[in-house]
């Protein structure tokens, strides 16, 4: 089978995508006079196990592309990108951390490496190829070379400073804070330099795009997305004093980007919206509200929000009740395709200001 020839983009999709470019980047270039992105995500279904696709990067490809088919059959706003999925702890790797593959399931980190917190003074500099890296550059090149016509590479799964180095130091990285803040220091600027030295050689892999960046099926200004899953594990003050200096610093040398939180807080929130260069936060819709986050978050900064068809968000937006702050996307999960199309229709009339 030729994979260029397995998913092809038409005339007229080609010229829709190109609507949908602009129409993201009216939300960083004109928020307040932009309309917000709706993505119809329905579940996975039939695609080969994670097993198959970890060890044949056509066989990812493959099943990256039959993901694609459910937002082309329903052209919502889902740019057709694909992604190297590798999981989580890559960078982790990198420093040693070796990795686990639960069953059906994404790589994890399987052990930390640094087993007392003076160990951090003896960790080295991991190279670029390092871990899973160079198998990493090696599907890239696989995919840039049976890539259809359109279709995009997303970046791959970096997470932030503070995740990788809970992955790193282990649990006991929450003692570090009271017990020895130094060498946490030390382990936090320790992966700040590397994923500063990371981020653009993974970044050149896959486009010479300095501007902008796709990820979770939407398009992004900036360089790459942190993830910063474990910040519900801290206070927002530890946030404050000991994360978001290196998270800046990382935004600045790498020319900006988004955040991802999934956890509970909603003060380190607040902070996060003090990062200059953050373009976009996407959080958990079922632990913040959409209404709530609008008012707090600056103008340049759009905002994703996940949830079901069915959650009292969506039937709020329904009946027109959207937030002043249009630079928003919406991801909803539906059950299938019909009820995508149904929904997408239904949420784009209820827009007030289209």
């Amino acid at each position: 089978m030729n994979i260029k020839d397995y998913l092809r983009l038409d005339d007229r999709q080609q010229e829709r995508f190109k609507k949908v470019y602009d129409k993201y980047k009216k939300l960083y270039e004109h928020p307040n006079n932009c309309v917000p992105m709706i993505v119809a995500r329905v579940a996975e279904i039939g695609l080969p196990s994670w097993e198959e696709r970890l060890a044949d990067p056509l066989v990812m490809l493959k099943a990256e592309l039959d993901n694609l088919r459910h937002h082309l059959e329903m052209e919502d706003d889902c740019v057709p990108t694909v992604r190297v999925e590798f999981g989580t702890a890559q960078i982790a790797a990198a420093f040693g951390c070796k990795i686990f593959i639960p069953p059906n399931s994404l790589p994890a980190a399987g052990s930390y490496v640094l087993k007392n917190s003076s160990d951090v003074y003896k960790l080295k500099m991991p190279s670029l190829k390092a871990g899973w890296y160079e198998k990493l550059c090696d599907y890239t090149e696989v995919f840039l070379e049976n890539l259809p016509k359109g279709v995009h590479i997303q970046h791959p799964d970096i997470q932030s400073t503070f995740n990788t180095a809970h992955l790193i130091r282990g649990n006991d990285i929450f003692l570090d804070f009271y017990d020895d803040p130094e060498a946490l220091c030390t382990l936090l600027d320790t992966v700040t330099d590397y994923m500063i030295k990371l981020v653009p050689y993974l970044k050149g892999m896959i486009s010479s795009d300095r501007e902008w960046f796709f990820d979770w099926g939407s398009m992004w200004k900036g360089t790459a997305r942190i993830s910063n899953c474990s910040m519900h594990m801290i206070s927002p003050d530890f946030y404050r004093d000991y994360v978001l200096p290196r998270d800046m610093r990382l935004m600045e040398s790498i020319g900006g980007g988004r955040i991802h939180y999934c956890g509970t807080q909603g003060e380190v929130i607040d902070y996060f919206f003090q990062n200059p260069l953050i373009s976009g936060l996407d959080y958990d819709g079922n632990y913040h509200d959409l209404w709530d986050i609008s008012k707090k978050a600056p103008d340049k900064v759009t905002l994703l929000q996940s949830m079901s068809a069915n959650s009292q968000t969506v039937q709020r937006l329904l009946n027109g009740d959207w937030p002043e702050k249009r630079n928003i996307i919406l991801n909803i999960y539906v059950s299938n395709i019909f009820e995508g199309k149904k929904v997408l229709k239904r949420l784009k009339e209820s827009i007030p200001y289209v």
